[in-house]
């Protein structure tokens, strides 16, 4: 898959995860990777981006393995653009399986 496709996909995704519960980074990997295939290294300059745009707050929790684990949350912000972006993505979605239906139909 194209990377800059997957990069303009990816946010609305982390937001819409992030919409239904909070997740430390590995796990938003963990969980996007079973749909798209993304590394860590992708993840975390999003999860700052989104953090500087004030759209999540950060929280530590005690790992059971390991270093205290950073938490990503939405604020009301980042709820409202979740809503926006996940709308926006599956207009953009639908029109896009509109027209390549259509192209199908045309053999």
């Amino acid at each position: 898959m194209n990377v800059q496709f997957k990069k303009g996909i990816l946010e609305p995704c982390v937001l819409s995860l992030l919409s239904q519960k909070d997740y430390y980074g590995y796990e938003l990997v963990e969980s996007i990777s079973k749909y798209i295939e993304i590394s860590e290294g992708t993840i975390y300059p999003l999860l700052k981006r989104l953090r500087d745009q004030k759209w999540v707050i950060t929280y530590l929790v005690e790992s059971p393995s390991g270093p205290p684990r950073k938490y990503y949350q939405l604020t009301k912000k980042g709820q409202e653009e979740a809503k926006l972006q996940v709308s926006e993505v599956y207009n953009f979605t639908k029109g896009v399986m509109e027209l390549l239906q259509g192209a199908k139909n045309d053999d």
